[in-house]
C-alpha cells in the first residue's frame, strides 16, 4: 500500500486530511512549541494525558495497551516525540534512534478504531486542560493539535494492518539497545 493510500484510509477513519493534520506544525504563529510553553509544555501535555490513561480502570482492555511501560516511561517517550515533532531538540532521536517509526513501535499492540477513539478521549481532555492552551488565544492551537492527534491515531490503525513481522519495533518485543 502506498503512503497516499494509507493517508486516504487514515482520512476516511479519522475525518481529518493529511494536510489538516500538518496545521499544528505549519500554520501557527508563534509556532506550537512556543505557544505550549516549549519542551516543558509538551511534558505537561504528556503528563496530563498519561495521568488520565493510567487512571482509566473502567477500560482494562485500553489500559492493557500500555502494560509494557511505566507511566514515567510513557510520559518521557511522548514528551520527547512531541518536542522533536514540533520543532524542538531531537530528544526522541537521542533515546530511540534515528527514525521515529511510529507505526512500527505500536504494531505489537492491539490498536484498532476503539483504541484510537479511547486514546483521543484522553488526549482531547489533556489538551483542553493544558494551562498554556486556554481561552481564545489557545483555541486554534487546541483545534490543530486535536486534528494532528486524531489523524495520527487513525494512521497507526490503518498502517498497522500492513505491517510485516520484520517491521515491528517495540511494543511487547523490546528493541535491543533501546530503553523502554
Amino acid at each position: 500500500m502506498s503512503k497516499y493510500e494509507l493517508r486516504a484510509k487514515a482520512h476516511a477513519l479519522s475525518g481529518v486530511t493529511y494536510d489538516h493534520s500538518l496545521l499544528a506544525s505549519t500554520a501557527l504563529t508563534p509556532p506550537l512549541l512556543e505557544r505550549i510553553g516549549g519542551p516543558d509544555g509538551f511534558h505537561l501535555l504528556a503528563t496530563l494525558f498519561y495521568k488520565r490513561v493510567f487512571a482509566d480502570k473502567g477500560h482494562p482492555w485500553f489500559l492493557g495497551i500500555f502494560a509494557s511501560s511505566t507511566k514515567s516511561e510513557a510520559i518521557d517517550n511522548q514528551h520527547r516525540f512531541l518536542v522533536q515533532t514540533f520543532g524542538g531538540p531531537e530528544l526522541y532521536k537521542e533515546k530511540k534512534g534515528k527514525y521515529t517509526r511510529l507505526v512500527g513501535r505500536h504494531a505489537n499492540y492491539k490498536i484498532g478504531a476503539p483504541a484510537a477513539e479511547r486514546w483521543m478521549h484522553h488526549m482531547e481532555r489533556a489538551i483542553d486542560e493544558h494551562d498554556n492552551l486556554q481561552g481564545d488565544d489557545g483555541r486554534e492551537a487546541r483545534e490543530y493539535l486535536k486534528m494532528y492527534f486524531r489523524y495520527t491515531a487513525f494512521y497507526i490503525v490503518a498502517a498497522s494492518e500492513y505491517m510485516r513481522d520484520d517491521q515491528l519495533s517495540g511494543g511487547t518485543q523490546l528493541d535491543s539497545g533501546r530503553i523502554w
